[in-house]
């Protein structure tokens, strides 16, 4: 009986341990008004946006996991900047639309001059 109760207790706090790291993982969101702000938080330099954002960049959102390290984010830009951010990224193999440059993976929509980002999974 008391085996059964010391099993029961082990599993209550092994299944709450996993609900807690699981649901309340330590996710930041940070946002930046320009490049400028990315900058002065220095947020290329903690790797959480890419160094080769555009100039022009504005609406400057990032999401990291700190448990996990991933980053996904996005970003505006003004079309004078598009030929250069194009220029500086390389289309991966096998795909249409993703760019790679670093450790980030990329999605542009030209029209809308907006910027999807992410740091590459880890294989």
């Amino acid at each position: 009986m008391i085996k059964k109760l010391i099993l029961g207790i082990i599993l209550f706090i092994a299944a709450t341990y996993y609900m807690l790291v699981t649901y309340f993982g330590d996710v930041q969101i940070n946002k930046y008004d320009s490049k400028s702000v990315v900058k002065k938080e220095q947020a290329i330099e903690r790797g959480w946006v890419p160094s080769i954002l555009p100039d022009s960049a504005f609406k400057i959102i990032e999401t990291h996991d700190l448990d996990s390290n991933d980053i996904f984010g996005n970003f505006k830009y003004k079309e004078k900047d598009e030929e250069k951010f194009m220029k500086s990224i390389k289309l991966v193999s096998d795909t249409n639309d993703t760019y790679t440059d670093g450790n980030f993976l990329f999605k542009v929509d030209k029209e809308k001059n907006y910027v999807q980002f992410r740091n590459k999974p880890k294989s």
